[in-house]
């Protein structure tokens, strides 16, 4: 797999130009010192070279490969680094400047594959773009159960379950008692989980709240307007208990007491008690329309009733608001009445088949009450006077003139009603339908059908919402009101809340006032209703189909704006204050984060967002200013290796792209049913802990075969992993040596495929899986205990054989799960009483990163330049929280005849880049031999590894190399003899300079392939982080990836 990068990611590049070839000229230099007999370097070169550049075509573009400019030099000492024969390079500000910079020559550091590849004779090539090679370490919300008595539940069909209930809530008390009313003013002229489904819990919970509470004051405003009628009555026959209002109140409360027991006895009464009050209904509408042709009496007409008249018709036409009215005024009074469309929806859990009962029912019934309401309208209008005396001794003689009413060509004057308050007509009067109807007893059981049906309807969908709210556990603390009871799970407790909320507006005692309050809520949740609609429209979320044949997304959002502006204008202050509580409950649900996936539309509108941003990142090329380490984690399992985990998160959280990879190894049916059910535990658990990471796994037949397949197919577009953070395998002398073969093999191929590299070795290990497992086992036998306890427990209360019963052992099992799910929720720490059973050392240190680090110093010894990622990475530390006191020093290596030059230097190409250190320090003796004892010390540390074929004949040597061929032969150890005392001798210094520090941070020495054995690598690894704090060895891919241009 290639990896391509773009020319811009050099440096800067002049549009046009380019360069077709080059020449390379190779002039021998001598070696500073007399070559040993098979080397003359650490990197095995024999001879010397150095190169010169000649170029045709000069220009400023770059190579395909991105390493080399025409413009750019090598300098003569381009293989010596601190006064010693090799191709690594120190940190030079040459490197970074940009391609023809006034301010110096740019010099390119070696390519990866110049100190990587192995070498090809006595030329040192400059390889053009890295083919891929291969190779590479490393080590759900469930939903509700259904009910068990399913076929218990009581389930009701589209006529019973939502045409009944629509029908009855919309024909509710503004059809018989406040319609005739605002013809005269204005003329003829499970909705919660639609929302939180469809937006999510940020903006269902909040109109779950608001429309359950909505409801509930909807069974004040029903029950009030039934009150009123029956105070009408006790009126007529003069036997009030106090006073209207006093009476409205009393009257109210004791209704709703009587409903509250109709809805706790269960759905299938209420159901049935639906299902009489429509009967009652609709023989009450036909009684009124029958009314209407009936002649008139002579007391109806003194009341305003005159059957139709043509000149009725006319004079209601028109609006005629009185008394501070306006049409949003009177359309916030009526509007409760369209409410009624979501009766069906409310119980959508009590229905047999929803998806298809709830449009069918709903649309039916707003058909059939919308042709309803408009017949009712016009008869009334045509029938009734807007004003009346209801005396009927003001009639008009034929001898005195009219003066224009249509009362009065009928021959009534009611001019009196201009200057004094009359009590019948349409503006007066709200009982005109039981005036106009051919028998008023009739209209009255009507009106109490309709208002006692609605409030009954709306004290069912309140607690059923409220309790949907509840068990979703958005709000904590109102899960208490989600308890069911019976079989279908009757919300008591609900019930109970939304009667006293009721009561408490009952006791207002005023339609008028009531149905306002309302009207705000309910719009705000048809807004949202219409805006989820649109929204999973315009989220192109496959699972979003509607399958209303007509459905335009852009009517649903014209709905929203209409439902907001309507707000607006009915009550400006009342609609503040409704957007607020949305708000307010909004933040809180986002502060909260709750635990739950819907599938929301906002869901699937986050994934378009990212997707068009991942792919706009596409069109844009690299630079090195936006260059961020994207890492490749290696911790297996995410809890196996925390300190990995949390080391890297220091510095990528918020800032870059992190994926922690695990390879799973063996059979491969097992292999992939384990890594299938892993990914979304694992992806959980880091939500859950807050790690800003994502998992990826994969099934290989090695470690390294994974792992190779992991660097190639990570990451997306512009999202792909640039560095690969792996622990230091610290058993590697005790291990299989083809897992070493394995684990060495891992960083070659991450040096194949351009990647920076990073290791990390803490003295005490970072594997914890075996806490782990010892952990899980404590807990098994925790729960155990605690599940026969509870049986005992339950066997003494209940006298029965606890042991042999699997009802109080399966309540026994599911009580200790609960108690110990927050113990589960903290990972790998262990209590104290098991503590000193484990490796104390190990856990304290695998949670080392996640602390505050206080003050101390981040070493660095940056010996080698690598483009610059030894020293980004320490610095981004630097800038988080947990390790803002903590210091940077630089170490450099350096000739011990001009250190203040190299420090200097180093300091202005840190200024460059605007790094702060606490101090800089040339270490001029890095190139030193270790002392004896050291040097001692590693030889036994390689001496169990080594082949010592020297010592043997020349066939005995061949046939150990053929049985061992990873160990260290005396020819190979004897070429790399002055890069093995390097790593020695830095060692050393590391013991005498940063043995306080935190952290150190050191260049990686690279092996060259096929030159270097595993395990002389390993060896060069174990000696130079040995006894020290944390260190983290780390070698860039060789480009640059920091900049002191703006």
């Amino acid at each position: 797999m290639d990896r391509e990068f773009s020319s811009s990611f050099g440096g800067e590049a002049a549009a046009g130009a380019s360069c077709s070839r080059f020449h390379v000229r190779l002039v021998d230099e001598p070696p500073e010192y007399e070559p040993p007999p098979l080397a003359a370097g650490e990197d095995g070169v024999s001879h010397i070279q150095r190169f010169e550049f000649g170029f045709q075509n000069r220009g400023d573009s770059l190579r395909a490969d991105g390493l080399y400019h025409p413009c750019d030099t090598l300098s003569s000492s381009y293989l010596k680094t601190f006064g010693h024969n090799t191709a690594d390079r120190v940190p030079r500000i040459d490197f970074y400047r940009n391609t023809g910079s006034l301010s110096g020559v740019k010099i390119n550091r070696p390519s990866l594959a110049d100190l990587h590849e192995e070498l090809k004779g006595d030329i040192l090539s400059i390889p053009g773009t890295v083919d891929g090679v291969a190779n590479g370490d490393g080590a759900v919300d469930a939903g509700r159960k259904p009910s068990a008595n399913k076929d218990e539940l009581v389930r009701f069909g589209w006529i019973k379950g939502v045409l009944v209930r629509c029908m009855l809530n919309i024909w509710g008390v503004m059809l018989f008692i406040r319609l005739s009313w605002i013809v005269g003013q204005a003329g003829i002229g499970g909705a919660y989980y639609l929302i939180s489904r469809s937006l999510g819990p940020e903006f269902g919970g909040s109109i779950g709240l608001i429309f359950s509470f909505a409801n509930a004051v909807a069974v004040a405003m029903y029950v009030v307007g039934f009150a009123e009628t029956v105070v009408d009555i006790l009126k007529e026959n003069n036997v009030l208990m106090v006073d209207p209002i006093s009476d409205i109140r009393i009257v109210g409360c004791i209704t709703v007491v009587v409903l509250l027991g109709i809805t706790v006895a269960g759905m299938e009464w209420e159901t049935k008690a639906q299902v009489v009050l429509l009967i009652i209904l609709l023989i009450g509408i036909a009684n009124f329309f029958v009314g209407t042709v009936i002649p008139s009496t002579i007391e109806k007409r003194s009341k305003g009733f005159f059957n139709y008249q043509a000149q009725v018709f006319v004079e209601n036409f028109g609006p005629s608001f009185r008394d501070g009215e306006s049409f949003f005024s009177v359309f916030a009074i009526f509007f409760p009445a369209a409410t009624g469309i979501l009766a069906g929806a409310n119980i959508s859990g009590d229905l047999k088949d929803p998806q298809a009962a709830i449009p069918k029912g709903t649309m039916l019934a707003i058909f059939i009450t919308a042709l309803t309401y408009i017949a009712v309208a016009i008869c009334i209008g045509a029938t009734v006077v807007r004003d009346a005396t209801g005396s009927v001794n003001d009639t008009i003689s034929a001898l005195i003139s009219c003066n224009g009413s249509a009362a009065c060509t009928l021959g009534y004057d009611f001019s009196g009603c201009n200057t004094q308050m009359c009590s019948f007509g349409l503006m007066n009067n709200f009982q005109v339908m039981s005036m106009v109807s051919g028998f008023g007893p009739l209209i009255t059981a009507g009106i109490f059908s309709a208002t006692l049906s609605s409030a009954l309807a709306s004290l069912v969908s309140a607690p059923k919402i409220f309790q949907a709210l509840c068990k979703d556990n958005i709000y904590k603390g109102l899960y208490f009101f989600g308890k069911g009871y019976g079989k279908n799970s009757e919300p008591i407790r609900s019930y109970i809340l939304t009667f006293f909320i009721a009561v408490a507006f009952i006791l207002i005692a005023e339609l008028n006032t009531i149905a306002p309050v309302i009207s705000n809520f309910f719009l705000a949740s048809y807004a949202l209703i219409n805006f989820s609609c649109f929204h999973a429209s315009y989220s192109k979320s496959p699972g979003w189909r509607p399958a209303f044949k007509f459905y335009n997304m852009w009517v649903s959002l014209l709905g929203t704006v209409l439902c907001c502006a309507v707000m607006f204008v009915i009550n400006w202050w009342a609609a503040v204050i409704t957007v607020a509580v949305v708000l307010s409950l909004n933040i809180y649900v986002i502060y909260n984060k709750p635990e739950v996936n819907w599938g929301s539309s906002a869901q699937a509108m986050s994934y378009v967002t990212a997707l068009q941003d991942a792919l706009s990142l596409t069109g844009v090329n690299d630079h090195i200013k936006n260059f961020r380490p994207q890492c490749i984690v290696l911790t297996g399992s995410p809890k196996s290796r925390p300190a990995l985990l949390d080391l890297t998160l220091s510095f990528t959280k918020n800032f870059s792209l992190c994926i922690c990879s695990q390879v799973f190894m063996g059979p491969r049916k097992q292999t992939v049913n384990d890594m299938n059910l892993s990914m979304d535990n694992y992806q959980q658990w880091l939500s859950r802990n807050k790690k800003k990471a994502f998992y990826a796994a994969v099934a290989g037949d090695n470690l390294r075969d994974g792992v190779k397949c992991l660097l190639q197919a990570s990451g997306l577009g512009r999202m792909k992993p640039n560095t690969l953070v792996i622990g230091y395998k610290r058993d590697w002398r005790t291990a299989n040596p083809q897992d070493v073969e394995n684990y060495v093999g891992i960083l070659h191929d991450a040096f194949d495929f351009e990647y920076g590299l990073i290791i990390l070795r803490i003295s005490q290990g970072l594997d914890i899986s075996r806490i782990l497992q010892i952990q899980e086992e404590l807990q098994r036998k925790e729960e155990e205990k605690i599940a026969l306890e509870a049986v005992k427990k339950d066997e003494q209360e209940h006298g029965k054989p606890g042991i042999r019963s699997l009802k109080f052992l399966n309540k026994a099992v599911k009580y200790s799960s609960n108690t110990l799910a927050v113990n589960a929720q903290k990972d790998f720490k262990i209590s104290a009483g098991h503590a000193s059973d484990f490796n104390q050392r190990l856990l304290e240190a695998s949670t080392r990163f996640q602390m505050n680090q206080g003050k101390g110093t981040i070493d660095v010894w940056w010996l080698f330049d690598d483009g610059g990622l030894t020293i980004l990475i320490p610095y981004l530390l630097t800038i988080r929280k947990k390790w803002c006191g903590c210091k940077l020093r630089i170490f450099i290596g350096g000739k011990l005849d001009s250190i203040n030059e190299e420090k200097r230097a180093m300091a202005a190409l840190l200024g460059k880049f605007r790094i702060q250190c606490a101090d800089i320090k040339v270490v001029g003796d890095v190139n030193m031999k270790p002392s004896k004892e050291s040097w001692k010390r590693f030889e036994e540390l390689i001496e169990p590894y080594q082949l010592h074929e020297g010592s043997k004949d020349p066939a005995t040597a061949e046939i150990l190399l053929k049985q061992h061929p990873w160990k260290i032969t005396d020819a190979e150890l004897e070429r790399f003899k002055d890069k093995t005392y390097r790593q020695v001798k830095l060692n050393e210094l590391l013991q005498e300079n940063s043995r306080s520090a935190n952290i150190i941070v050191v260049s990686l020495p690279i092996a060259r392939k096929e030159a270097v054995s595993s395990y002389l690598y390993m060896a060069w690894l174990e000696i130079l982080s040995r006894n020290l704090p944390p260190v983290i060895m780390i070698r860039g891919n060789q480009k640059n990836v920091l900049t002191f241009y703006s």
